[in-house]
């Protein structure tokens, strides 16, 4: 019989389950991360592209964050940084949990500000065709179920922070 682990009080799951999980983890995170490390080395960058070809809600708001420098700035500095430490913090299993609400916000807005629905066309170049469900999309429920099944506390920083500093009650 393979053991099992206790992740919370309700919940055990084998090695093969935890490992799957830790490997969801650091994917997601690896993906975020290079995300991020990519627009941060790219001097280019702006994020006023993407918010210039929103659709649907969120069009009004995206153009207004373009049009105001200071907004837009902040814009470009929640997207390189956020995703940075948000990866990183997935792939190290450092604060893993808040990193997974910092993921699913922040791409649950990349999802709403261009939301692949019927009768919207990007001027970007997109990926495949989709409809309703994306890669952004799956990626939140993703964050959503490592929040709900936490590793970092069995693999990852979280477990060295937790006995050495007696962190149990935020991670």
């Amino acid at each position: 019989m393979e053991p099992t682990h206790n992740i919370n009080s309700l919940t055990k799951i084998n090695n093969a389950q935890l490992y799957g999980l830790v490997i969801l983890r650091v994917i997601i995170g690896w993906h975020i991360l290079y995300e991020g490390v990519a627009k941060l080395i790219n001097p280019y960058w702006s994020s006023a592209a993407f918010l210039l070809d929103s659709k649907w809600i969120f069009s009004g708001v995206a153009k207004a964050i373009v049009s105001n420098p200071a907004l837009l700035t902040i814009s470009d500095y929640v997207n390189v940084w956020g995703l940075t430490i948000i990866g990183l913090c997935l792939m190290l299993g450092v604060f893993s949990r808040y990193a997974c609400i910092g993921g699913m916000v922040l791409i649950s807005l990349y999802y709403l500000f261009s939301p692949p629905l019927l009768g919207l066309e990007y001027g970007r170049p997109g990926e495949g065709s989709y409809l309703i469900v994306n890669k952004n999309l799956i990626e939140i429920f993703a964050l959503y179920i490592l929040y709900l099944f936490p590793t970092s506390h069995k693999i990852g920083l979280d477990r060295l922070l937790q006995t050495k500093l007696n962190f149990k009650g935020i991670l």
